[in-house]
């Protein structure tokens, strides 16, 4: 049957695919646009199918804070370029995911991909999101995280491609005000300086392992005496805990405090017992865990 350009531009406007695509589509359903809508939705999920093996490395990094800032949530969605990155259908896409993520908690990406926001489906939206652009599109992580006693503060760097939450418990209601731009401090640093950890009890032992063996054979190498390669490679692993748990690191705004520093100043001044608890940092090249 023959398509008018009407058709075509109102299915256009539907659906933001391409003007071929949607003549073929309106053609096929014999001009009925709820047909030609799901025709185009069906080719966006064999898109999707041939794209889901290319790298998707690109994207945005998202974060909300609720509940009176007791609960917070990040979320990382990657396409394949930085120019779909910045467009407004994936923007679209990447806050609407944000969405159910806070409303409905989901437990995994498929439980998130399943969910409906507003009548819309999170896996038709992004099948037909793929079928448009062209690329490879994934929800690849995202976290949820509360502190009952405390608070989470989020940090986006500029760009949204790394994004962090810090949380921190033990601060009163009345301090939560004052302590809060210490912790975007702190935010700001996960980002910045990539800690592994808040504390240096936290760090993986196999890990801490590995590094003093290493310290011992650069000090046999080195000609040190056997007996003092154990107080070597323990001098060094306390400068490895400095530089890897935030904690312990330098103040990147003073280098003559450290992170516990400020926490130590802000407990005294206030007479509180806060303390730091977690952080988590999404950033778009991180290998995925």
């Amino acid at each position: 049957m023959a398509v008018s350009a009407q058709q075509v531009k109102e299915l256009r406007d539907k659906t933001g695919a391409g003007m071929n695509d949607c003549k073929k589509a309106l053609e096929e359903s014999n001009g009925v646009l709820e047909v030609a809508i799901d025709i185009l939705r069906k080719k966006g999920a064999a898109v999707a199918a041939k794209r889901a093996e290319r790298t998707a490395s690109e994207g945005t990094v998202l974060t909300s804070i609720f509940d009176g800032g007791k609960s917070a949530a990040m979320i990382e969605v990657n396409c394949e370029t930085d120019f779909v990155a910045k467009n407004d259908d994936f923007l679209n896409f990447a806050n609407l995911a944000l969405e159910a993520l806070v409303a409905n908690k989901p437990a995994n990406v498929d439980a998130l991909m399943a969910l409906s926001v507003n009548g819309k489906n999170l896996a038709d939206e992004l099948n037909a999101l793929i079928g448009k652009s062209g690329e490879k599109i994934e929800v690849s992580r995202f976290t949820i995280e509360t502190a009952s006693n405390g608070v989470i503060v989020d940090y986006i760097h500029h760009g949204s491609k790394l994004g962090v939450l810090i949380s921190a418990d033990n601060v009163p209601a009345e301090k939560v005000a004052d302590f809060t731009p210490i912790l975007k401090d702190f935010a700001m640093q996960v980002a910045a300086m990539r800690p592994i950890s808040v504390y240096r009890d936290e760090v993986d032992k196999t890990l801490i392992e590995k590094e003093l063996e290493i310290y011992k054979e650069l000090a046999r190498k080195e000609g040190k005496p056997e007996q003092i390669l154990e107080k070597i490679a323990t001098g060094k692993l306390n400068k490895y805990y400095e530089e890897n748990c935030l904690f312990e690191q330098a103040f990147v705004k003073d280098n003559s405090k450290r992170v516990s520093n400020l926490v130590e100043e802000f407990n005294q001044k206030n007479s509180t017992q806060a303390k730091l608890v977690q952080f988590k940092r999404f950033h778009l090249s991180d290998e995925k865990k």
